[in-house]
């Protein structure tokens, strides 16, 4: 097959996130396979204009704010000189829209929607032209075949009147041979710890606020950030505020084997965003036999088996989150049960598997079209 993707970012790309790595991951294995894939996104000033990434061949073109504008002239462009059997179309921020002028087999990919909490991240009016664009969605692909990444987003789709029958799951997933898989020597003192972007919308400040009080319990409990963001100068005086700075350890973005090594260490990862597509940083601090206390909300409770690789708890309920998190660091048999079988939830996920799976829609999609 030779295989035409459009997405906003590649895998090289600083703004990029889950999305980009679930696609990277999957589509490298098919181009491994023979399969040849083209993905166009846009450009950025440290990346050069086009490149072989794990033979996939990314091209990159126009500003980010602008990339979507061009989509249908880019299209027609390369589809002038290449024939393509299927266009995938990975829905990340604005849409594209391409039910509109893609002439090949079509499959779009769909994380989540961001509803109406990209108002939590964005201005009225960026948010309200985020929240309109989603809303085409509606109208647009209503006849497209799509792939989500869990049981939340396909949820959402049916909520917003598609017939979710024909749809397929294909999970995010991780480098089995990358983690350690196994319950490590963790640090002297209870450490809780937060991995992932730090944006608004994750909502890191109820994990300060909860740490405040666990601390009033567990005196020598330390608090974790790893990753980067722009809400990051508010949390550094939230913790002022809270008279915890001294107990707070921002690492910033960290390397793959800085990352595993300090989310082994850690007794609990804390994922608290009020909305996700799926939560791949909640199955990575799984294979590091760390288990996970996350809100329960569409997409991370997808990636959380409450009671088994971790605890769920109740979105902005800080009284609900602390009493977990106690419950965990005073429990010895309970912070060692749910790390085993954190381990075992993170073994069922793999690319391989999702791979494959990608693989035979698209070959059954492009025969029956």
């Amino acid at each position: 097959m030779n295989i035409l993707i459009f997405n906003w970012q590649d895998i090289k790309n600083p703004f990029g996130g889950g999305a980009e790595v679930h696609l990277h991951e999957i589509f490298k294995r098919i181009v491994a396979i023979g399969h040849s894939v083209t993905l166009v996104s846009c450009k950025h000033k440290d990346l050069s204009n086009s490149e072989i990434i794990d033979g996939i061949n990314v091209l990159r073109f126009g500003d980010r704010n602008l990339f979507n504008f061009l989509v249908p002239f880019l299209y027609k462009e390369i589809t002038k000189t290449q024939k393509f059997d299927i266009v995938i179309d990975d829905i990340n921020k604005i849409p594209f829209y391409t039910p509109l002028f893609v002439k090949e087999p079509l499959l779009a990919i769909s994380h989540h929607f961001f509803g109406t909490s990209i108002f939590k991240e964005a201005g009225f009016i960026a948010g309200s032209y985020v929240y309109l664009a989603e809303k085409l969605v509606d109208f647009v692909y209503k006849k497209t075949k799509f792939i989500v990444v869990s049981e939340s987003t396909k949820d959402e789709f049916k909520n917003r009147g598609f017939d979710t029958s024909k749809f397929e799951i294909v999970y995010n997933a991780i480098t089995q041979e990358d983690y350690p898989f196994q319950i490590c020597e963790k640090e002297t003192n209870p450490t809780i710890t937060y991995f992932g972007r730090i944006k608004k919308y994750k909502s890191v400040d109820h994990l300060f606020h909860s740490f405040a009080k666990v601390k009033e319990t567990i005196p020598n409990a330390k608090l974790w950030i790893i990753g980067r963001g722009d809400f990051q100068d508010y949390l550094e005086n939230l913790s002022k505020a809270l008279n915890i700075e001294k107990d707070v350890v921002f690492h910033g973005f960290v390397d793959d084997k800085k990352k595993i090594e300090l989310l082994s260490k850690s007794h609990i990862v804390v994922n608290t965003s009020m909305k996700e597509g799926w939560g791949i940083t909640n199955i990575e601090a799984n294979a590091c036999g760390t288990l996970v206390v996350s809100a329960n909300v569409p997409g991370l409770k997808d990636s959380v088996k409450d009671g088994e690789s971790g605890l769920l708890y109740d979105y902005g309920n800080i009284d609900d989150l602390t009493n977990k998190l106690l419950n965990v660091l005073q429990s010895d048999d309970l912070l060692n049960k749910l790390s085993l079988g954190a381990l075992k939830w993170a073994k069922s996920f793999t690319w391989n598997d999702s791979a494959n799976k990608m693989l035979a829609i698209l070959e059954k999609l492009i025969k029956h079209t």
